[in-house]
């Protein structure tokens, strides 16, 4: 009886141990791992948003986009770049489900008016050599400067304007329908989304 005493004092002190040391390590880590992220983040925005003289990541608003298959209330993030106080463009994070191999992440920016100004690949899971040339310079750069108004945001293989890649159509239609959606959204909300900072609706 003593021994097994002794076996349940000894692994308690280890599991209780162990605790601590996941605890402190994890404390320890949160700050540095919250920091980049936050530099991936404005890395995104830099390579998507006209020139600003703000931090992007500060001044943002979040709107509900829907509910998810259990009911959960879903949000999208909108981060304000500026020039002199004045809005010079906004950027946004849209997913398309339908990728060929899952989930794809787009961060897209744009002007005011809702012109796109770039657009970059956050992550995928698409197959190499094929539907991963969806990060390549000259996909991304078929988007910049095409708005709701002067673009068919279909891939050529259903009629539209933008480029498939040979053999995976399927992921470039993804990201066209992704991107088309965020820019419906932010069509939508416009009003909402220009809000000077820390002042009133223009």
């Amino acid at each position: 009886m003593k021994e097994m005493l002794r076996l349940v004092l000894v692994l308690t002190l280890i599991a209780a141990g162990a605790g601590l040391i996941l605890s402190l390590v994890e404390g320890a880590t949160r700050a540095p791992i919250a920091e980049q992220r936050r530099q991936e983040t404005l890395r995104a925005l830099s390579a998507v948003l006209p020139p600003t003289d703000n931090s992007p990541d500060e001044d943002t608003v979040s709107l509900i986009t829907g509910k998810d298959r259990r009911g959960r209330t879903l949000t999208r993030t909108f981060f304000r770049g500026r020039q002199a106080g004045e809005l010079s463009g906004v950027a946004f994070t849209v997913v398309a489900p339908d990728g060929y191999s899952g989930n794809i992440a787009i961060m897209v920016g744009i002007d005011p008016q809702g012109t796109v100004v770039g657009v970059e690949i956050l992550n995928h899971a698409e197959t190499p050599g094929l539907g991963d040339k969806i990060t390549q310079p000259w996909f991304k750069q078929m988007f910049k400067g095409r708005s709701l108004k002067n673009a068919d945001w279909r891939v050529k293989k259903d009629g539209g304007e933008f480029d498939q890649i040979t053999g995976a159509t399927i992921s470039p239609r993804a990201v066209v329908g992704a991107i088309h959606d965020g820019l419906e959204f932010y069509k939508a909300h416009r009003d909402e989304l220009l809000v000077p900072a820390g002042g009133d609706q223009p």
